[in-house]
């Protein structure tokens, strides 16, 4: 598919331009609105030619699903078979930044494209009152990955959306910043029984104690099965270096809780310089964006806690710091 690249993108302010995106989606465009967790990149998940629009404009492989946001979990029953487990989950945390993988149900309307032809489906119910409201008008289940290019680092503002893809969507719907500022976390709810495939916005420990057990986490080189499952993923241009206890001349620094001040670098930013894991999620994607453009030759990135989001903030790092594909 060729690449849309001379779209007249309109920057409407929400929730005054809700109506205008709602109707693009209906149009089959693509429009990008702000989530709790970073900016989606929306289209009528029920059209393969709108879910194709997606792929063509993130560059994103085509085996990689993408998540579809519902309004409510009884729109979430009509697309995907909720067992007893995935229920719990829903009903502790929807809305809420954690996506459930479950068998497609026979009522399924999302595309096979949508879904990469797998008998699953990953859906979320958002926590934010203008996602909420533009699902709501539109009434149909919206596939949203982040609105960013395949593989680059996540939009937390309408801007980073516009940096990446101006001239590729029909509408950004401009919300401010976003708060969690790392995706959903999300768990397979499937016959084998449940398993973390990427952590996030919701801890281990939360879903551990809705479920009553320990989670596994899925490991090794497995079909993907949901998003975010890719090696090298929410990448800079420049090179990532983790564990980093010392700077250099010719690098950025990524800092936490100031472990690296006073090192030599081109540019240092701290994700929160009292060691916060809710403010360092959520200065992420920002802080590995403005570091890209220091001009620096990498990034090195100080060590952060595993503990609560700290997992999800180190998983995101290591994709970042992955070896890229030819």
């Amino acid at each position: 598919m060729q690449l849309p690249s001379n779209i007249d993108t309109r920057h409407l302010s929400a929730p005054a331009g809700l109506s205008e995106a709602a109707r693009a989606l209906a149009a089959g465009g693509l429009v990008a609105f702000p989530t709790e967790t970073v900016y989606g990149l929306g289209a009528d998940a029920t059209s393969g030619e709108a879910v194709a629009r997606i792929y063509a404009a993130k560059g994103r492989p085509s085996f990689n699903p993408l998540i579809a946001h519902v309004a409510d979990l009884a729109a979430a029953e009509r697309e995907g078979i909720f067992n007893a487990e995935a229920r719990a989950l829903a009903l502790a945390f929807w809305p809420g930044p954690l996506t459930l993988v479950a068998p497609v149900a026979p009522t399924c309307t999302v595309s096979a494209l949508a879904r990469a032809g797998l008998g699953s489906i990953g859906l979320r119910v958002p926590a934010h009152p203008i996602a909420l409201a533009l699902l709501e008008a539109f009434g149909k289940p919206v596939a949203a990955p982040s609105a960013n290019r395949s593989g680059r680092v996540s939009p937390t503002c309408a801007d980073h959306v516009a940096e990446d893809l101006a001239g590729r969507v029909d509408v950004i719907l401009d919300g401010g910043a976003t708060q969690v500022g790392v995706e959903s976390t999300i768990v397979a709810c499937l016959p084998d029984g449940p398993r973390l495939l990427r952590p996030g916005g919701v801890t281990r420990e939360a879903i551990e104690a809705v479920l009553g057990r320990a989670l596994p986490r899925e490991e090794g080189a497995g079909a993907v099965i949901a998003p975010g499952m890719l090696q090298s993923h929410y990448a800079p241009h420049c090179a990532v270096e983790l564990e980093a206890r010392k700077g250099h001349p010719d690098a950025a620094i990524l800092d936490f809780h100031g472990q690296l001040a006073g090192e030599p670098c081109v540019a240092r930013l701290d994700l929160s310089e009292r060691g916060d894991l809710m403010e360092a999620a959520a200065r992420l994607f920002d802080a590995l964006r403005r570091l890209d453009e220091s001009g620096a030759a990498r990034i090195l990135v100080a060590p952060v806690p595993m503990a609560g989001l700290g997992e999800a903030i180190n998983d995101r790092l290591a994709r970042a710091a992955a070896p890229r594909g030819l």
